[in-house]
């Protein structure tokens, strides 16, 4: 990553345009996602509904990653790889989904409890934590503010209700690359003002990345798909925003 790359008016329309069939894409998956469903198969739906909305697969553009999306069960963080295992009720999986449209990227990903099962242990309640830390990182996404503000408001609601943010994984910018600066933690490390200021034109894909106990996370070995420590739930809200001077605006929905 070589600096924060400001779009014009023109490039966030055509990011908009991408952002609204990633939303189609990722609504469709979580329609379909259900106990007895693969996560192989959830990945197939995936990829065709991007093809069939004149796009690509923006996660395939990475590096060794063969899949459409990432899909996370319970004690999985991010990066999970799509595979023949069966989603069962009661599972909290997390649907994280990328497209590349006329030239930009867009990401998104939602975490939802599957099926009917009774909330067991308050999982309800941490899966709208972070729901809450989304919207409100969202909120303060101005011009003129600074990006730990993001980070800051993450940390917040997630700690308010007794959750922990992850701090060895971050939100990014967005746009001609997949991943782009600036990084977003989801929790303000050191001074407020020494992180950048937000300029009308940056894109951002603001992730809450979240779990239920520690922290503290481990690489498994498939190479990709990052576990908690302790075993314990987690869960990534994330959302691509555009800094306007009206304020954020939200490109994938």
């Amino acid at each position: 990553m070589t600096g924060i790359y400001l779009k014009n008016k023109e490039e966030v329309e055509i990011m908009k345009r991408g952002g609204e069939k990633l939303a189609r894409v990722l609504d469709y998956v979580l329609e379909n996602l259900k106990p007895g469903v693969a996560t192989w198969d959830l990945d197939v739906m995936a990829e065709q509904k991007i093809l069939e909305l004149g796009g690509e697969p923006s996660f395939k553009m990475v590096p060794r990653y063969h899949w459409t999306t990432c899909v996370t069960i319970n004690d999985e963080v991010v990066h999970g790889i799509p595979r023949q295992r069966t989603i069962r009720e009661g599972d909290v999986v997390g649907i994280d989904v990328g497209i590349y449209y006329q030239g930009f990227h867009t990401d998104m990903a939602e975490t939802v409890r599957v099926g009917k099962k009774e909330d067991e242990g308050g999982v309800d309640t941490f899966l709208e934590a972070g729901k809450n830390a989304l919207h409100k990182a969202i909120g303060v996404a101005r011009v003129g503010s600074y990006l730990g503000e993001i980070s800051r408001a993450i940390e917040e609601e997630v700690k308010k209700n007794g959750f922990s943010p992850v701090y060895d994984l971050t939100g990014h910018g967005v746009g001609r690359m997949l991943h782009e600066e600036p990084l977003i933690p989801c929790f303000l490390s050191g001074s407020l003002e020494k992180t950048p200021k937000l300029k009308e034109g940056m894109t951002l894909a603001i992730e809450v990345i979240y779990n239920f106990g520690s922290p503290e996370v481990v690489l498994a070995s498939d190479g990709w798909t990052i576990r908690t420590k302790d075993g314990k739930i987690s869960g990534l809200f994330e959302r691509t925003i555009a800094v306007t001077a009206a304020g954020p605006v939200i490109l994938t929905q």
